[in-house]
């Protein structure tokens, strides 16, 4: 059974910037593929970004390339996501996932452990 934390959601202005970090609480993290989603009242979960075990692959949503970046340190069990450049649409309850063994996937899916999720939200 793998825990997940996740922190540094807050308020911040358009153009801001903010660094998510997730907690897993299990040994051998590295064996892991984690990703961020996000989700709005009323609408379905999104795929934000990913790293594979093995930190191989690491892929990011149209919406977000250029502006966020993923980042894991599995001797810490920590995985991150630095959003820059942020926007009004940015605004959700962001989730930290992870899958054993994944290959990196964009679909919720694919990931057997969840955190509770932090909420951002981005005032324009």
């Amino acid at each position: 059974q793998v825990q997940l934390v996740e922190s540094g959601g807050g308020l911040v202005q358009a153009g801001g910037s903010l660094r998510l970090s997730c907690k897993a609480s299990t040994r051998a993290f590295e064996y892991y593929a984690v990703a961020w989603f996000r989700q709005t009242p009323g609408k379905e979960r999104q795929f934000v970004a990913t790293i594979s075990w093995g930190d191989v692959r690491i892929q990011y949503a149209d919406s977000v390339k250029g502006r966020f970046t993923v980042s894991k340190d599995s001797a810490k069990k920590m995985v991150y996501l630095q959003m820059d450049r942020l926007k009004p649409e940015d605004t959700a309850i962001y989730y930290c996932a992870a899958g054993l063994r994944g290959s990196g996937s964009e679909f919720d899916s694919d990931y057997e452990y969840w955190g509770q999720g932090t909420q951002v939200t981005v005032s324009s």
